[in-house]
């Protein structure tokens, strides 16, 4: 009895038409693309948006440079997805808004974007407010190496990550006042500076940088963080003499006489950031002991440059001023401000993970 044959393609021509969508595929993937996505046509379980994610990350820490167009295309989507909320603040969100309706208002935010207006000095897209005593070249100084050197950078730490005044916080929801009882410190890890610089930490270690990140409180009495802080730092810099980055990261405080509070706000990515301040000290107008200030000048230099150059508006004008704080213990040593105690803490982790990005990517020049 002669049976119909079933209409469709054969093994043979099924075989030879995945041949050819993968050849097709291999000028705009690369091989580990194109494995996922074979995998993902194989197993309907598999995540091809997660794994393409992952590999795009692994990626940018690789020292594996083939073409400058991957390379980009990679950043592009790298940069896209740090736009998210993670789901630990998803949950504080959702839960103040359960609460929201007993929330009285005590008085009012209002957003700022610091631009050049708020800066003394300019070269190029490089904004700095002078506050010292010294005049800067800025165009000079950027043309001055750092004093920076990383070797084995995956086996090695670093960088060294700390918080002096680790308990300070943000606020959790985004609108244009404060509740009464808001308090802007926090001595749980997740809520406050600890948190943000999980974030910042999150990215150098993904592009294979090792990390020391200091979570222990200095500030639970206010008076006298530095000098705990700065002691810490000692010990750290005696046991690992490797480290060459030191980052104090804080969050500013800005309120006028009538209560008002300001958000420094830039929008990156289509996605609220809290403007970043880098702070680099220097000697003079009575500040002593910190005769290699210039060494720092040079990185935090650079480090704006680089902010400006892959997320423009992510910083407000580089802070150069008298100060000290334990930014002399080493070069390279700078206090960083992510926000203000307006932002929320979603606004905050965001330039987080940019800022974290940024220094990946400039690091990755002194190793």
């Amino acid at each position: 009895m002669n049976r119909k044959r079933k209409k469709g393609l054969s093994f043979k021509g099924m075989f030879c038409l995945v041949i050819c969508a993968i050849i097709s595929l291999s000028s705009l993937m690369d091989f580990d693309k194109m494995a996922q996505l074979c995998i993902s046509l194989t197993i309907p379980s598999f995540d091809v948006n997660t794994a393409l994610k992952s590999q795009i990350i692994l990626a940018d820490s690789s020292s594996d440079k083939d073409t400058t167009i991957n390379s980009e295309k990679s950043q592009t989507f790298l940069n896209k997805s740090l736009a998210y909320i993670p789901d630990d603040i998803k949950k504080l969100i959702d839960k103040a808004h359960q609460n929201e309706s007993n929330d009285k208002k005590d008085g009012s935010i209002v957003e700022h974007f610091y631009d050049k207006t708020s800066a003394t000095t300019s070269y190029q897209n490089i904004l700095v407010r002078n506050a010292s005593d010294k005049s800067i070249d800025i165009k000079t100084v950027l043309s001055e190496a750092p004093d920076l050197k990383i070797k084995n950078k995956s086996e090695e730490p670093s960088i060294l990550v700390f918080h002096t005044h680790t308990t300070e916080s943000y606020q959790i929801l985004d609108r244009n006042f404060y509740a009464v009882g808001y308090t802007s410190r926090n001595t749980n890890l997740s809520l406050n500076m600890v948190r943000v610089g999980n974030e910042i930490v999150s990215q150098l270690q993904n592009a294979g940088f090792k990390v020391i990140h200091d979570t222990n409180i200095y500030d639970m009495k206010y008076s006298g963080a530095y000098e705990r802080s700065g002691a810490a730092i000692d010990e750290y810099l005696k046991k690992y003499p490797s480290i060459k980055v030191i980052l104090d990261i804080h969050r500013d405080a800005i309120q006028d006489n009538s209560g008002t509070k300001t958000k420094p706000i830039a929008t990156i990515n289509g996605k609220k950031a809290a403007q970043i301040m880098i702070i680099s000290g220097c000697e003079g107008d009575g500040v002593t002991g910190f005769p290699d200030w210039k060494y720092n000048l040079r990185f935090a230099l650079q480090l704006q440059k680089k902010c400006n150059e892959m997320y423009p508006g992510l910083t407000r004008p580089l802070l150069f001023d008298n100060r000290r704080y334990n930014m002399y213990k080493s070069h390279n040593s700078l206090l960083i401000e992510v926000g203000s105690d307006s932002n929320t803490l979603d606004e905050a982790t965001y330039s987080a993970r940019l800022l974290g990005n940024v220094l990946s990517n400039l690091l990755e020049n002194y190793t």
